[in-house]
C-alpha cells in the first residue's frame, strides 16, 4: 500500500514536470519561428536576383539596343513570356524569358543603344521573394563607370591562350529546340558542342548561337614587327601665297551651327544599318560579280494572272518569278551553290530570299523550298514574310540560309538595274518592270506587241561562269514564259 501510493506520487510528480516542460516548450517555439524567420529576412540576407544579360541573338551579332521593355519592375514573369524589343544586327527580336520570377530592377532603360553582348540589362527574382529588396550586383558585373583614358596606366595585353575546340556539355540524350536545330544544322555544327542552357537539357536558339560566336577560328599568322621609326626630319616651312592669290583651305564643316558653310547633322545609325553597310562592302570588295541581263516575255502570265482573278485566287508577278527561279535552279543544282572559306558548296535545298526594303534598312526573309511550293502558297508566305519584317518581327531561321536572292524594283517603274551579291551566295536577280514594245514577227514583216521586262543575273565569278549565268537565264525564262509547265497546286 505504501509502495504504491510511493508510485503514484511520483507518476503524478512526473506527469507534472513533463506537462510543465512542454508548456515552456509551446511557448518557446512560436519565438523561435519568429527569430528564424527574421534571420531570413531581405533585410537581413537580402535577395540574391536572376541576371538578365543581353544575349546573342544572331551569329553576327555584337551589340544590341533595347527598343522597348514589355515587363515592368514588380511584374510577375513566367517562363517564355516576353521580356523586351532587342534590335540586332538583322531585326527587332523579342528576348523570351527561361526562367519565373518577378521582374525586379530595369538597368538598361528603352532607347539604350550599342549595348555589347554579355552586359547586364534587367535582374529578376524567384517567385515568392521581396523584389524590392534585390541586391544590386557588385561593380564588376555591372556597367564599368567611365574613367579618365589619360590617367589609367597603360598595361600591355597578355597574350592570348591558344583556342580549344569546345567539350561536349551532355553525356545522356540531346534534346534541342527547333530554332537551335535548324541553326546547328544550316551552319554544319555538332549540337553536341553546345551547352544547353534550358530546361531538362534543352538546347535553346540562344544556345545555338553562342556555340557560333565561340566557334574557333582559323589561327592567323603573326604579324611582322614593326620597323622602328625614323627620326624625324625638319621640313621647311612652305613659302607663303603671292599677294591677291586665295589660299586652297577647304571650308570647315560644323556639325548643326545654322549659317556655318558645310554644315550637317550627324544621323546615327542603326545596328542594322551598320551591318547592311559591312556586308555591301565586303561584296562587292571580295566577290567578283558577272553581269548578265535578259528579256522576258510575259503575255502568258498576265493571261494565266486573269484566268486565276477569276476564280478569286490573286497572285503578283513577282510569285511567278519566285516560282520559275526555284524550278531553274532545281533543274540546275550547279547554280544553286554557295562560297565558303574552303571553295564551293552544293545545296540540298532551295530557299529563295526576297528583298523587302523597311524603314530600318534592306532585309531578306525566306521562301523556304519554293520548289516544291504552289504561286498560290508563295504568294500567301511572301505577304506573311513581308509585313514580320516591315515590323522587324523576323525570327533568326525566317532569313537566314537562303540560296539565291531576288530583287525587285519594277513596282516602282525601275526598267532595269544590277543588284549586290549577298554573300555567301552565289547569284542575285534583279528583277524591273514590263512594258510594252513593238518587235517584228516571225516572218519579219508584221509587226506585233510585246510585254517584256527585263531581268538581270549579277553572278559571283568564282562559281558561276558566264556560260554557266546564260544558261541559267535561258532557262529561266522558258519557264517564265510557259508558267503552265510549272507546278501551280
Amino acid at each position: 500500500m505504501a509502495a504504491s501510493l510511493r508510485l503514484g506520487r511520483q507518476g503524478v510528480l512526473f506527469g507534472f514536470r513533463l506537462s510543465h516542460f512542454n508548456k515552456c516548450l509551446c511557448a518557446t517555439q512560436p519565438r523561435r519561428e519568429h527569430v528564424r524567420h527574421f534571420s531570413r529576412s531581405p533585410w537581413i540576407l537580402g535577395v540574391s536576383p536572376v541576371k538578365v544579360e543581353m544575349p546573342a541573338l544572331s551569329p553576327t551579332m555584337e551589340e544590341g539596343s533595347i527598343v522597348k521593355w514589355l515587363k515592368k519592375e514588380g511584374e510577375a514573369v513566367a517562363a517564355g513570356d516576353a521580356l523586351c524589343e532587342i534590335e540586332t544586327d538583322k531585326a527587332v527580336v523579342t528576348l523570351e524569358s527561361n526562367e519565373d520570377g518577378v521582374m525586379a530592377k530595369i538597368l538598361m532603360e528603352e532607347g539604350s543603344r550599342n549595348v555589347r553582348l554579355g552586359t547586364l540589362i534587367a535582374l529578376m527574382v524567384e517567385e515568392g521573394q521581396d523584389w524590392k529588396q534585390v541586391d544590386m550586383p557588385p561593380p564588376d558585373v555591372a556597367a564599368p563607370p567611365a574613367t579618365d583614358a589619360a590617367a589609367a596606366p597603360v598595361v600591355p595585353p597578355a597574350a592570348p591562350s591558344p583556342a580549344t575546340p569546345p567539350k561536349p556539355a551532355t553525356s545522356g540524350p540531346l534534346r534541342l529546340s527547333p530554332a537551335a536545330r535548324h541553326i546547328l544544322d544550316t551552319h554544319g555544327v555538332d549540337p553536341k558542342l553546345a551547352t544547353p542552357t534550358g530546361r531538362r537539357g534543352l538546347v535553346t536558339k540562344e544556345d545555338a548561337l553562342n556555340l557560333l560566336k565561340t566557334s574557333p577560328a582559323p589561327k592567323a599568322t603573326p604579324a611582322m614587327a614593326a620597323p622602328a621609326a625614323p627620326s624625324p626630319v625638319p621640313v621647311p616651312a612652305a613659302p607663303p601665297p603671292p599677294p591677291g592669290s586665295r589660299p586652297n583651305i577647304p571650308p570647315l564643316s560644323v556639325p548643326g551651327k545654322p549659317g556655318a558653310p558645310g554644315t550637317f547633322t550627324e544621323i546615327p545609325a542603326s545596328n542594322v544599318r551598320r551591318v547592311i553597310a559591312q556586308r555591301l562592302t565586303q561584296s562587292k570588295t571580295t566577290i567578283p560579280h558577272a553581269y548578265a541581263s535578259v528579256d522576258c516575255d510575259m503575255a502568258a502570265v498576265m493571261h494565266l494572272r486573269k484566268d486565276l482573278a477569276k476564280e478569286q485566287i490573286k497572285v503578283s508577278v513577282n510569285d511567278f518569278i519566285i516560282k520559275a527561279a526555284a524550278v531553274t535552279l532545281k533543274e540546275m543544282p550547279e547554280v544553286n551553290v554557295t562560297w565558303s572559306g574552303d571553295g564551293p558548296c552544293a545545296l540540298d535545298s532551295v530557299h529563295i530570299s526576297i528583298a523587302v526594303a523597311t524603314d530600318r534598312g534592306l532585309i531578306t526573309p525566306i521562301i523556304k523550298d519554293a520548289a516544291d511550293k504552289g504561286v498560290q502558297e508563295i504568294s500567301a508566305n511572301i505577304k506573311a514574310l513581308a509585313q514580320k519584317a516591315r515590323d522587324g518581327k523576323l525570327l533568326p531561321e525566317e532569313y537566314m540560309g537562303g540560296s539565291f536572292s531576288i530583287s525587285n524594283l519594277g513596282m516602282f517603274g525601275i526598267t532595269g538595274f544590277s543588284a549586290v551579291i549577298n554573300p555567301p551566295q552565289a547569284c542575285i536577280l534583279a528583277v524591273g518592270t514590263s512594258r510594252s514594245e513593238l518587235r517584228l514577227c516571225e516572218d519579219n514583216q508584221t509587226l506585233r506587241t510585246q510585254q517584256l521586262m527585263t531581268v538581270t543575273l549579277s553572278s559571283d565569278g568564282r562559281l558561276v561562269d558566264d556560260e554557266l549565268a546564260s544558261r541559267f537565264l535561258d532557262k529561266f525564262r522558258s519557264n517564265l514564259e510557259q508558267p503552265q509547265r510549272m507546278a501551280l497546286a
